[in-house]
This record gives structure tokens, C-alpha cells and sequence, in this order.
């Protein structure tokens, strides 16, 4: 660019030279006053194109400071300045003097032609550069159908499996892959074919991408990186002649990985455009079958992609033969958090006395990402106060934020504002404490942090995969306490609860529709889901039943509701001295701990434990206790003792083998991970899988389900832990129920109008 820039200038200088040489330009008066008063000395009229006179004046003589001038004149002066320079300087033999002529100097042509085209061909140099430009990716000009894969060379940074923590089964299917290229023969001996396929799929931030680059640096073949939305182009047939390209050079460098980042982006079912016509997304899609297996395919080439929308895939992309497997990465538990931290730790001073696996206790729920954004906002808070390491109150603080958002020094709320709502978070922290089924309370703060103006932090002891039906009933009780407090103690209560109501609204429809909790309509999934892709999905949900049946699942759902109302109103009625007590405090120190609170709240009495449920009067609950879980270094050396690495699907049918069936696995819920609790097997096995509880509302079964457990995919297995965190008013910043098979821990926010919604992690 620059190089054409430079050429335009010279031209340009060039022309001003070439049309000066050295003469100034002054008017054609003063011209024809210099001829008449014989002050010239030589004169040359040019015509045609270049109309001018250019004239030498005499010694002494000048124009405007300068003895050479030049000047422009039209068509009608041309003949009138000839007559001047005949009738003054004319010979006897009618021949003007030497240095005198009106005929115009010879032109070479093809110059005047090279001066007219070259402006154009300029034009076009940068017309076709600036194309290539916008191609970018290293392409050149209208190669549009190229790929724009990135090929990781051996100078690329490596990262390795080593870097990557809390995935250990992805890892281990990864390494798989890695193996099949580097030993094939060890495979085929024993008749194995090497997959063609992996999809690696899950929430955001759990560490896909990152899997990838692993396998890229671990794996030494030509390894082709692209995301989905580089196939998209405005051009028809773009993307499928890129998906052609892509493949061409991965067989060419075969053995080789192709990774396909976000591949929702092109791998959508088909059929879901509303609308007619040439669907240029479907035709790349088509291409992409086919070139993971047609009728013509090589071997050597493996497909691994990520998404986190498995469930919009087109069912063609998701069959064996193309996507062999389907690893799932999940959030991390407690052990792969704690792996995480440590591998982030890395190049960061943490003080001696930070007790990280303390910090991966009270993240539950939290991503790879997140984690990496803790100890990231960690270390820029200890920058930020010129510390030297990071300390245990900086973690703290940047947990806090992560989760709630930064702390609003700035908004002042009043004493009545900050009275309300230090009884608000007293009343959901008491009647946790109080509550027999509920998680420890582990954080209460009354500072305005993001949207919220105060919240209350319940955590689990250790990582939740399903939630019992108690469990449910005191996050109901949970999430009122708020509300009640403020109508308890105020006598009218505020906008604060808004968001508690949500969520406890939602919970209660959840036990009625989906995991037949209540009586009275029984083990019935109410509402279906829409499998229209355009829509997500789950956003089109469909009621399947009558008015009638409608009716009574409101019924139902306010009969839960107010149920849990009223416990909330007992247990601060009970304890309302200890509710003061909790509340003063509060306003003293604005934010509570585990261990102060744990001291405020020793004088409670937790609730006696629900009756036993079984949903009917006519199912008598048995006496007769579980068996012993085996000691962990028994297991596999007893013969009576089923295997729990996999425990087989359970069936559908009724119990054959006694009167007790053991506790299949349990997965249900509206989380969008597997459930992975296996069952507790029998001493001796019944000769048919006795019926274990549902599996929800899954799809088939590929969860790790007990010997009578239910079924579930991706789909909506493994029921989350109960909220995240919540601002009372319109929310905090991690509410809903959990995240995706992992408990949340429970917060709630304050009140307030302008508390924000949280994200539902189911």
C-alpha cells in the first residue's frame, strides 16, 4: 500500500514540474503589455491540448519579480496573440526573429497516452488489494472457498495435558485419541478402528478449547484448528467448498486432527429455518457429513469439536461412525477444583497460610474459567494495595466478586433501608440454620455488592448430584425467610422478595410437573418440551394437559408455597430472639462469617426431620434399612459385592427380587448433566433389576444410573444444588437452581428494587 501511495506522489510531482519548468504564472495581460512594449526577448505559443504562452523577457526586464513567465489562454486569444507577435516582430521575408514561434512543440503521443492510463491501473492495484485484505486469514484475492483452518506448527507453544486439571475422564479419552495416532498397530491387532469423531461438549469456561490445544500440543500430527462460524460467508456455496478444502489438506498431512470450535454454529439441526429456499448453512452441513463418512472416505483424519448446545445438534452429526464419542466436560467437583486452583496458582505469590482447597470448598458450581478469574481478580486486588503476596482477604474478596460483582461503596442507603434489610438476610440465614435438610450458612453481608444490596451465602459440605425431596422443601422455606422476617418484624413487607418468590415459585412447580413431589397428582411429568431448534429448544414448552389438570397443579404449587411460608414464620417466631441478636450484629460488622454466625446461632434448635414420603398412603415405607456401604478397600476383593464403576441402566419394570428395592441412581432434576450418583447395590443381587426412582425428564439412557436407576443424556439429568447466589430484590448474580448436576449453594440477596435477576443455573 504504501508502495502505491509513494508512486501516486512521484507522478504528481512529476506533472507540477514537468508543466512549470521553471517559468511563473501570471495573467495573459500582463503578457501581451510585455510583447507590445517590446520587452520580450523570446516567445513560444503552444496549442492543442496545452494551451500557454511562455515567454523570456529582456535583461532588466521583469514580470512579478521574475524574467520567465507563462500564461493560459483560451481558444478566441490564440489568434490575437499570433497577430501581436507578427505585427511586432515581424521581418521584411515575413519570418519572425529567432526564439519566436507560434507553432506548438511535437508531443510525443504514447506519453500523453502512459499519463492518461496510469491514474486508472492505479486505481485497479488498489481496488484488488484492498480485496485481498478484507479475505483475510492468509488468503489471497476471490479465494473464498478456501479454508481458513489454522495449522498448529511445532513452534507453536505446546500446551499439554499436564496443563489441564479437573477433567480427568476427558483427558483420559483424549489420550486414547493420541495413542490411536501414534501407535495404530496396537488397535488394529486386536481388530479396532480408530474413531473418526469426538465432541466434546458442556457448559461455558469448563475447558473444551482448552482440551483441544492439549491434544494439539500432545498428539505431534498436523493438527488444523478453525471455529464454526469461519465455514459462514455471505458468498453461496462458500462454506461447503471450504468444508471440502479443509479436508483435502488434513487428508493430504494424514494422519491429522481437524478441530471445529463451537460447531453448533454449522452443525444446527436441519430443517429448523422458518421459511423455505437454499438453507447455505444446511448445504455446509451436508458437506461435513459427508466428509466425516460418505461413500468416499480415507482414514486418518479425526474430527474433534466443542459446543456447549449438544442439544441443537442435527442427530446425522451425532451418530457413530461420525461422532464415536461424546465426552462430556462437566464442571468440576471439589478434588478437580482444587487441581484447578493449583494450576492457576502457578506464577502467582499466595501467601503460606491460603488454604486453597478451603477456597475450592466455598466455590461450588464454579468453572475452570472462574476459578481462573478468582485468582486473576485476587492478585489484582493485592497489586491494587501494594501488597507483596496474596492473603486469604484478598481470595475472599475476589470470591465475593465473582459472584456478586464489586462492592458499591458509593450507594448510602438509609437507616430504615439498612434495618430491612438486615432482617431480610437474618431471616433466609435463621431459617437455614434452623432448617433440618439445609446447607450450612456460610456468609451474610448487608454491603451493597453489583445489583444487590446485601445477600446470604449457604453452602454445601461436599459436591451435590441430586437433591431429596426434604432437601427441596427447606430451600422453599429458605428462600420465604426473607419475606417473612420483613412481615414478622415491619408489618409490611417490601419489593426485596421478588426475586425469592421467583425462585421459590419456579422450585415449586418444578416438585409438582417434573418430579411427581406431591401427593396428590402422583409421579406424572406435566408439559412437554418443544424439539423446534430455531427456539432453543427449551423454549418452547408445550402444556399437554387440561384446565382441570392445570388447575390443580396451581393448587399443588400454592399449597407448597404457603406450606414453606409458614414454616419460615414458625422458625423466626421460635427464635426471634436470636433473630435480634443476628440482626444487631449485622449492623455492627456488616458482614458475618461462618464461625460468628455458627456462634450467634447456637442456641437454635434445628426442626424435627419430616415424616417419611412415599407419595401414597398405600405404599407403607420398610423398615428395614439399606445395606452397608462397603469399605473402600473391600471393594473389588468381595465377590457378593456388584462392581460400582458402571452399574448397568435399570429397567422399567417392577421389582422381582424382595420386598426392598435398592436405591437406584438418581438423576432427575433440571440440570443439564448426567446424574452420576450410582446405586447402592444389594448383598445379593434380584434376578430382575428391581424399578429405581426416575431419571427425570431425560433423553435415553447414557447417565450412570444405579441397578435401578433411571436414564438420562444430556438432556435434563443430574438435578443441580439449590441457587447460587441471588439479590432478594430482582436477584443477585448466580441464582436458580444450581448449575448443571453440581449444587450451587444457596444465596439469597437483600431487598431492594434494583437487585438483578440471576441467571437460572439449571
Amino acid at each position: 500500500m504504501w508502495i502505491v501511495l509513494a508512486v501516486l506522489a512521484a507522478i504528481l510531482v512529476m506533472n507540477v514540474f514537468r508543466s512549470s519548468e521553471g517559468y511563473k504564472t501570471v495573467d495573459t495581460a500582463e503578457v501581451v503589455q510585455a510583447i507590445q512594449q517590446n520587452q520580450v526577448r523570446s516567445a513560444e505559443i503552444t496549442t492543442g491540448d496545452e494551451q500557454r504562452i511562455k515567454v523570456e523577457l529582456k535583461d532588466g526586464e521583469k514580470i512579478q519579480d521574475s524574467d520567465k513567465v507563462q500564461a493560459s489562454y483560451v481558444d478566441d486569444q490564440g489568434a490575437e496573440l499570433a497577430d501581436i507577435l507578427q505585427s511586432k516582430y515581424q521581418s521584411e521575408d515575413d519570418l519572425l526573429p529567432d526564439g519566436y514561434t507560434v507553432s506548438p512543440k511535437s508531443q510525443n503521443p504514447f506519453v500523453g497516452m502512459l499519463l492518461t492510463i496510469i491514474p486508472f491501473l492505479l486505481i485497479i492495484i488498489v481496488f484488488l488489494f484492498l480485496m485481498n485484505q478484507m479475505q483475510g486469514g492468509g488468503s489471497r484475492v476471490m479465494n473464498f472457498g478456501k479454508s481458513k483452518a489454522k495449522l498448529i506448527s511445532k513452534d507453536t507453544p505446546k500446551t499439554t495435558f499436564a496443563d489441564v486439571a479437573g477433567s480427568d475422564e476427558a483427558v483420559e479419552e483424549l489420550h486414547e485419541i493420541k495413542e490411536f495416532l501414534q501407535e495404530p498397530g496396537k488397535f488394529q491387532a486386536v481388530g479396532a478402528k480408530i474413531p473418526k469423531g469426538v465432541l466434546l461438549y458442556g457448559p461455558p469456561g469448563t475447558g473444551k478449547t482448552l482440551l483441544a490445544r492439549a491434544v494439539a500440543g500432545e498428539a505431534g500430527v498436523p493438527f488444523y484448528s478453525i471455529s464454526g462460524s469461519d465455514f459462514v460467508e455471505m458468498f453461496v456455496g462458500v462454506g461447503a467448498s471450504r468444508v471440502r478444502d479443509l479436508f483435502e489438506q488434513a487428508k493430504a498431512n494424514a494422519p491429522a486432527i481437524v478441530f471445529v470450535d463451537e460447531i453448533d454454529a454449522v452443525g444446527r439441526h436441519r430443517g429448523a429455518g422458518m421459511g423455505g429456499g437454499h438453507d447455505e448453512r444446511e448445504q455446509t452441513l451436508n458437506q461435513l457429513l459427508v466428509e466425516m463418512d460418505g461413500f468416499d472416505v480415507k482414514g486418518g483424519v479425526i474430527l474433534i469439536a466443542a459446543t456447549n448446545r449438544p442439544d441443537i445438534l442435527d442427530p446425522a452429526l451425532l451418530r457413530p461412525g461420525r461422532f464415536d464419542r461424546q465426552i462430556a466436560v462437566d464442571r468440576p467437583d471439589l478434588a478437580g477444583r482444587l487441581e484447578i486452583l493449583k494450576v492457576h496458582q502457578k506464577g502467582k505469590p499466595v501467601a503460606p497460610d491460603v488454604d486453597l482447597s478451603a477456597v475450592a470448598r466455598r466455590t461450588p458450581g464454579f468453572t475452570g474459567a472462574d476459578l481462573n478469574n478468582v485468582l486473576n481478580e485476587a492478585a489484582l486486588l493485592a497489586a491494587r494495595g501494594n501488597a507483596k503476596l496474596i492473603d486469604n482477604h484478598f481470595l475472599d474478596e475476589a470470591i465475593d466478586r465473582v459472584v456478586a460483582g464489586p462492592q458499591r461503596r458509593t450507594r448510602l442507603m438509609s437507616d430504615k433501608e439498612k434495618l430491612i434489610t438486615a432482617y431480610h438476610e437474618g431471616g433466609h440465614a435463621l431459617v437455614a440454620a434452623a432448617s433440618p435438610s439445609s446447607d450450612p450458612v456460610h456468609k451474610v453481608t448487608i454491603l451493597p455488592r453489583g445489583r444487590a444490596l446485601g445477600y446470604t451465602m449457604v453452602l454445601p459440605e461436599e459436591d451435590k448430584y441430586s437433591q431429596s425431596r426434604n432437601e427441596m422443601l427447606d430451600q422453599l422455606a429458605y428462600m420465604l425467610g426473607g419475606r417473612a422476617a420483613e412481615e414478622l418484624v415491619f408489618h409490611d413487607p417490601t419489593t426485596g422478595a421478588g426475586n425469592d418468590i421467583e425462585k421459590a415459585t419456579s422450585t415449586a412447580r418444578a416438585m409438582v410437573t417434573q418430579y411427581g413431589m406431591t401427593e396428590r397428582l402422583g409421579a406424572i411429568k406435566f408439559g412437554s418440551d418443544s424439539s423446534e431448534p430455531f427456539l432453543g429448544k427449551e423454549m418452547g414448552h408445550q402444556r399437554d394437559y387440561s384446565e382441570e389438570v392445570a388447575a390443580l397443579v396451581d393448587e399443588e404449587v400454592k399449597k407448597l408455597i404457603e406450606t414453606a411460608h409458614n414454616e419460615a414464620w414458625e422458625i423466626l417466631v421460635e427464635n426471634r430472639d436470636v433473630l435480634d441478636d443476628l440482626v444487631l450484629a449485622l449492623l455492627e460488622k456488616e458482614t458475618l462469617n461462618k464461625e460468628e454466625l455458627a456462634e450467634i446461632f447456637r442456641p437454635i434448635v434445628k426442626r424435627p426431620s419430616r415424616p417419611a414420603w412415599t407419595g401414597s398412603s398405600r405404599r407403607t415405607p420398610s423398615s428395614r434399612p439399606p445395606v452397608a456401604m462397603p469399605a473402600k478397600d473391600e471393594l473389588g476383593e468381595r465377590d457378593d459385592v456388584l462392581s460400582l464403576e458402571k452399574p448397568a441402566p435399570g429397567t422399567s419394570g417392577t421389582s422381582a427380587g424382595g420386598d426392598d428395592a435398592p436405591t437406584g441412581g438418581t438423576t432427575g432434576g433440571a440440570g443439564s448433566a448426567p446424574g452420576t450418583t450410582p446405586g447402592t447395590p444389594p448383598a445379593t443381587p434380584p434376578s430382575t433389576p428391581p424399578t429405581g426412582p426416575a431419571g427425570g425428564t431425560d433423553d435415553s439412557g447414557t447417565d450412570d444410573s444405579g441397578t435401578g436407576g433411571g436414564s438420562g443424556s444430556f438432556g435434563t439429568g443430574g438435578l443441580s444444588g439449590s441457587g447460587g447466589l441471588s439479590g432478594s430484590a430482582d436477584g443477585g448474580s448466580r441464582g436458580g437452581n444450581g448449575a448443571d448436576g453440581t449444587d450451587g449453594g444457596n444465596a439469597d440477596g437483600d431487598s431492594g428494587n434494583d437487585a438483578p435477576k440471576g441467571p437460572t443455573g439449571s
